[in-house]
């Protein structure tokens, strides 16, 4: 049985000139999420959204925001991301010393919890936690920066996460998010590997027609 695909468009890659446009073209797309990359300049080498932008994005759309927090010292962010109108909240990690106090105050808030892992990061390094997040987001590129290739190996990593899950009772209720690189042409692929959601920025908000193209994804 081929799985349906969820879309969920990452706004770093979209006119931030015209944000609203942007909301409007997942929408009509019909993804079923608003991806939001936060990155601190510390732990990646740029700098991106932070709670304002979160906020403005809640007053237009009922759609599920997704923040992707790319930050050390991510407790701090927390609170203000969900006080923002963040729907799930995943961080990495690598950013942090104690996961499980974060995945605690994040459940503090009543948001969904992700925990994302950079690829050159063993995966067993997220087995003591699979039973307590909603969300295992697989970087398929160096996190930091959009428009970057699938880097090849990721899709095995990606099988081997579901087997994880399988192996603890956890696949029906954690998904596997993957990002990076992600395209019309290797989506099936990503999907086959055992993704849930498909994290996509250039790849919809740099064609003619991003709807379209949401389309095209949600159809592969």
């Amino acid at each position: 049985m081929r799985k349906t695909v969820q879309i969920a468009p990452s706004i770093l890659s979209a006119d931030f000139s015209n944000l609203g446009q942007a909301i409007q073209h997942c929408e009509q797309g019909q993804a079923e999420y608003i991806h939001v990359d936060v990155m601190d300049g510390h732990f990646v080498p740029n700098l991106t959204i932070g709670p304002p932008v979160v906020k403005s994005l809640r007053s237009v759309t009922d759609l599920f925001i997704d923040v992707h927090m790319m930050v050390t010292n991510p407790e701090d962010l927390v609170e203000p991301f969900a006080k923002a109108g963040a729907d799930g909240i995943t961080f990495h990690i690598e950013a942090s010393t104690t996961p499980m106090k974060v995945i605690d105050l994040i459940r503090s808030t009543g948001k969904q919890v992700g925990l994302s892992i950079k690829p050159k990061t063993p995966i067993s390094t997220l087995e003591p936690f699979i039973g307590d997040v909603d969300l295992i987001l697989v970087m398929s590129v160096e996190p930091g920066f959009g428009g970057q290739g699938y880097l090849p190996g990721s899709s095995e990593r990606i099988k081997a996460i579901r087997q994880m899950l399988v192996e603890q009772c956890r696949d029906e209720s954690v998904l596997i998010q993957v990002d990076g690189g992600v395209k019309l042409d290797n989506a099936r692929e990503v999907l086959d590997a055992g993704a849930d959601i498909l994290v996509a920025g250039s790849a919809i908000f740099g064609t003619l027609d991003p709807v379209q193209t949401i389309k095209q994804f949600k159809a592969v």
